[in-house]
């Protein structure tokens, strides 16, 4: 009885001084790995090494106040500057030169009332006669210059409903005029030629000219204010008439192209 008493004593030492003992996962884990097969004992090694990684805190390669100024930084930068495209032909338009002159005076009244700048040197090309252009007009317009007969072979007058501009676009015979060969044509507008203008809104308003013989045709824009740059954009001088100009080219019988 007495030895049985201290028999339990020691066996309780044991196991308390085993409970109290920490636990090696490491040992543990090379203990099992040398009683388990060697296929299943490579599986469980990897196995057990993601679940430890798993658990290991993330760490931010970037840390402390810089880093979350630097994020605060970015976006506020981002916030701030939106990404913005690039706006065509979105430059103002260029001051008149030179005073006003009724020879390089243009108007749009209707089409058999209307005038255009056009060179007044035989062979001469348009874009070299942007700054010697002279009026031409149709016949009893009142102007120096007339178009010669058969010149305009077909034209629409057109004008916006806020009364913002009004345009004429057409066609035109170049063999009736002495435009240089093979003219792929020019644009006229406030800056060239010197004093140039148009009646509709006078002297520094923006209108927009531009003549093509190659393609056969014509076409006039002119707005009511300066600076204009929707409807009379002067920066769109190598379009060509259809883009600056939108309008009819094109009069059942008759055709630009």
């Amino acid at each position: 009885m007495f030895l049985s008493f201290n028999l339990f004593i020691i066996l309780a030492h044991v196991m308390l001084a085993d409970a109290r003992r920490p636990t090696n996962g490491y040992q543990d884990l090379v203990a099992n790995a040398t009683t388990m097969p060697a296929g299943q004992r490579h599986n469980e090694t990897l196995a057990t090494r993601t679940s430890l990684q798993k658990k290991k805190p993330h760490r931010s390669h970037k840390t402390g106040t810089k880093n979350v100024a630097r994020v605060q930084r970015r976006s506020r930068s981002v916030s701030d500057n939106p990404v913005r495209l690039p706006r065509e032909n979105a430059a103002p338009t260029p001051q008149p030169t030179g005073p006003s002159s009724v020879s390089t005076t243009v108007h749009i009244t209707s089409t058999t009332d209307f005038a255009l700048l056009l060179p007044l040197r035989a062979g001469e090309l348009i874009s070299e006669a942007e700054s010697d252009a002279g009026t031409y007009c149709t016949e009893g317009s009142g102007c120096q210059n007339t178009f010669p007969a058969g010149f305009i072979t077909g034209a629409v007058v057109s004008q916006a409903s806020d009364a913002s501009y009004i345009q004429i676009t057409g066609c035109l015979d170049p063999s009736k005029f002495h435009f240089a060969q093979n003219d792929a044509g020019g644009q006229m507008d406030v800056r060239f030629p010197n004093g140039a203008k148009c009646t509709f809104g006078g002297y520094g308003a923006s209108f927009i000219e531009q003549v093509e013989p190659s393609a056969n045709r014509f076409c006039l824009r002119c707005c009511a204010t300066e600076n204009d740059q929707v409807n009379c954009n002067s920066h769109n001088d190598e379009a060509g008439c259809p883009v600056a100009i939108p309008g009819t080219y094109n009069f059942g019988g008759v055709s630009c192209s």
